[in-house]
């Protein structure tokens, strides 16, 4: 029986494979018909042309990505059916069904039927492959009537082979081995904020890429024109994960850490906990308004203009006069400018018409050139600026920071010492706390160009440029265009359409990550504990509808400005308007070493989430103690264990920031270029990280080095060492030089 159905399934899945290297060829023929027919015929044509070429490109990306693993599963049904679940939907060129997408509503079943609520399904079976080869088959028979057929074929289970297997560096998706509560969570209404609440190894992370996937599916016309916003809390993070969405049939998705959220400016960790603390409070809203409000000064008293010889008065009454007129209309701070400027030029051009009326009495020639002569004056120029100095936030930032007195008139509410944290030299890089802060002042300053007269005038510029780049470019072709007989078919304004409409072709997603304003149609947030009131207010910026998938652990909080419950962090954005899921079950982490990482945690005062652990471990947590000084040495000498323990897989070092590099050193003079940092890789199967590197990622085998340290440090947190220990999926080690923490000593083995 296992030999026939095995053949079965074997003749489908080849079936399938055909189908989708015939889509693929379709696609690249098509592809290449509209690639040949080249740059020719009218605009409107052309664009057309370009759309079905960029239609035609997603699809093959999509269908390329889905080749590993492209169906899955198969559900019996009541009705004599047979379902097959894959990556994406297939059907034949008359339209009968050969796969379900996973996504689909009818394809739930297959990830939540149960002998107690069948919902139809009779049996659910599980398709192994390896490449395009079905190696095995599982059953799970959900109808007792057949139970006697003897239909039905056991293994080691689908899932528990995924959790078994080694770490490559790379997530991989969980699509084949969902399970319930997790799929009821991925297909929770997208509406609202969703907090998806677990411990490590709960699957956190893949729900929230699944669940990324099914929006898009599900909300397809909506999401593709806002786009979704994936934030993670670190590079190394955003690379372990890159993969996992092109597997599931996305490509459109926005992947950001933290500190990418600001366009053009890669930020760096805040070394100073004291200072992300600081910078992550509600307290900088009020701060960068002030520092806002600073640079729109009146002057202590008259300044005398000169304008081509004549003397003008410039007043504080005047200035202050301009400058409650231009605040009034509400504008953003530089575009509020452009109406302070255009009152005070006006009053000065009549003051400098008066005086050249008054010695030119009877001369009633044009005066109309005063208005330019006092724009261009220097003196003016530089007065108008003293007192409303046209800003970036960059720059606003920088002088703040970099200025004290500036920080010191802007910053009362701030005591001294808070003020020192905040003072740094004017080339300091930019910071992952300092985003927010960017974010908040270009809100308050606006665009710089404030006369373009926001976006519409924006897009008028641009197109008036175009068009003039047009008009030279047919100035340089005009004799080869007269040659090939087709002078007057292309003009400027041609021209200047078609570079507009290859602009309105880009995706959302590409469009998106260079415009600070684009307001996304949903947002997911992993590790979503770790963000401050400030990189929240950012997020809630970038989505209006405030449609939210978060995603974290309380417990594994380790940020100096992070959360500390869920209401704390998400009420002054969502008021009450945020519901809570918790995943319940440990996939990843052994029970041995999940449960010595809670006693850690709750010996601390810690509370956590104490997940389920479906498995237990090989090996129970292993304990080095060592001489001061010895850390090193022993963890040089422990590596051949470990590795021969991950036969094969990744093996992790955490360790406190000023160990890292030590431990990265010593290890690269035995192993070389297998170690590596960051999730590792193939090629790299020994990374040396600290905690805040190691969130959200998972190893074979993890070492920690003085696990007291990761506590003690002036900005470490139970958290950190919490997560540290519950990274491996099948060994744990610690050494120590100094005490263990309470709730661990006693019951770890000694090695």
């Amino acid at each position: 029986m296992l030999d026939a159905d095995l053949a079965h399934e074997r003749d489908y899945v080849r079936g399938l494979y055909r189908r989708l290297d015939e889509l693929r060829d379709e696609k690249r023929d098509q592809l290449a018909t509209v690639r040949k027919a080249g740059a020719i015929g009218s605009v409107q044509n052309i664009s057309e042309r370009d759309a079905f070429a960029a239609l035609y490109e997603d699809r093959l990306a999509q269908l390329d990505a889905v080749e590993d693993r492209l169906v899955f599963g198969r559900l019996d049904l009541d009705d004599g059916e047979a379902q097959y679940i894959g990556r994406i939907g297939l059907s034949t060129d008359d339209l009968r069904r050969l796969m379900v997408d996973w996504r689909a509503p009818e394809a739930s079943h297959f990830y939540q039927a149960t002998a107690f609520d069948r919902q139809g399904v009779r049996r659910r079976r599980h398709l192994i492959l390896q490449g395009r080869d079905v190696k095995a088959i599982e059953d799970d028979i959900l109808d007792s009537e057949m139970l006697d057929a003897a239909h039905h074929h056991q293994g080691e289970g689908a899932l528990l082979a995924a959790l078994n297997s080694k770490r490559t560096g790379r997530m991989a998706d969980i699509v084949s081995t969902i399970q319930a509560e997790q799929d009821r969570i991925i297909r929770a209404p997208m509406p609202g904020a969703l907090v998806v609440q677990g411990g490590p190894g709960t699957g956190k992370t893949a729900v929230a890429l699944h669940r990324a996937a099914y929006l898009l599916y599900s909300h397809r016309d909506r999401l593709k024109s806002a786009g979704v916003l994936l934030v993670g809390p670190s590079l190394s993070f955003m690379k372990y994960i890159e993969r996992v969405l092109p597997s599931l049939g996305e490509t459109g998705v926005v992947m950001s850490s933290v500190g990418r959220l600001m366009p053009g400016i890669n930020g760096v960790p805040e070394e100073d906990a004291r200072v992300a603390k600081l910078k992550g409070s509600q307290r900088m809203v009020e701060l960068i308004a002030a520092a806002v409000a600073n640079r729109q000064r009146v002057p202590a008293g008259d300044r005398i203009l000169d304008v081509e010889g004549t003397k003008l008065l410039l007043t504080p009454r005047q200035v202050r006069r301009a400058r409650e007129k231009a605040r009034a209309t509400g504008k953003p701070y530089n575009e509020a400018r452009n109406t302070f400027v255009k009152i005070l030029l006006r009053e000065l051009t009549e003051q400098l018409q008066s005086k050249v009326e008054a010695s030119s009495v009877g001369n009633n020639a044009d005066r109309s050139y005063l208005a330019e002569d006092v724009r261009q004056a220097r003196d003016v120029r530089v007065a108008l600026n003293l007192c409303w100095m046209p800003m970036t936030p960059q720059q606003l930032l920088v002088e703040l920071f970099s200025r004290r007195r500036i920080l010191d008139a802007v910053a009362p509410g701030l005591t001294e010492q808070e003020r020192d944290l905040l003072e740094r030299p004017a080339d300091a890089p930019w910071t992952e706390a300092d985003i927010p802060l960017l974010d908040e002042a270009a809100e308050l300053l606006g665009e710089l160009d404030a006369s373009t007269g926001g976006e519409g005038a924006r897009r008028e510029a641009d197109r008036r440029r175009d068009l003039e780049n047009a008009e030279r470019t047919l100035a340089n072709l005009d004799h080869a265009l007269r040659e090939q007989g087709v002078d007057g078919v292309v003009s400027a304004e041609d021209l200047a359409d078609l570079q507009q409409e290859s602009e309105a072709r880009l995706t959302a997603a590409e469009r998106a990550v260079g415009d600070r304003t684009w307001a996304y149609g949903h947002i997911i947030v992993d590790e979503a504990q770790e963000l401050s009131y400030m990189q929240w207010r950012l997020l809630v910026r970038r989505c209006p509808l405030k449609s939210f998938t978060i995603v974290g652990d309380i417990a594994q909080t380790s940020a100096a400005a992070g959360a500390s419950s869920w209401a704390d962090a998400l009420t002054p954005f969502f008021d009450d308007r945020w519901r809570l899921e918790e995943l319940t079950v440990n996939y990843r982490t052994p029970s041995q070493i999940a449960e010595a990482a809670a006693r850690m945690a709750a010996a601390a005062g810690l509370t956590v989430s104490a997940p389920k652990a479906v498995r237990e471990g090989q090996w129970p947590p292993v304990v080095d103690r060592v001489a001061t000084g010895g850390v090193i040495g022993r963890l040089v000498a422990a590596m051949p264990e470990e590795l021969e323990a991950a036969d094969g897989g990744l093996v992790a070092v955490i360790a406190p920031e000023e160990l890292v590099e030590p431990a990265r050193a010593a290890l690269h003079a035995v192993y070389g270029r297998r170690v590596g940092a960051g999730a590792g890789s193939f090629d790299q199967d020994i990374v040396v990280i600290d905690p805040r590197e190691a969130k959200g990622l998972e190893f074979d085998g993890v070492v920690v080095l003085e696990p007291s340290e990761l506590i003690d440090s002036h900005h470490g947190r139970v958290g950190d060492l919490y997560v540290a220990m519950t990274r491996p999926t099948q060994r744990l080690r610690l050494i120590a030089s100094e005490p263990l923490p309470a709730g661990i000593g006693t019951e770890l083995v000694d090695a």
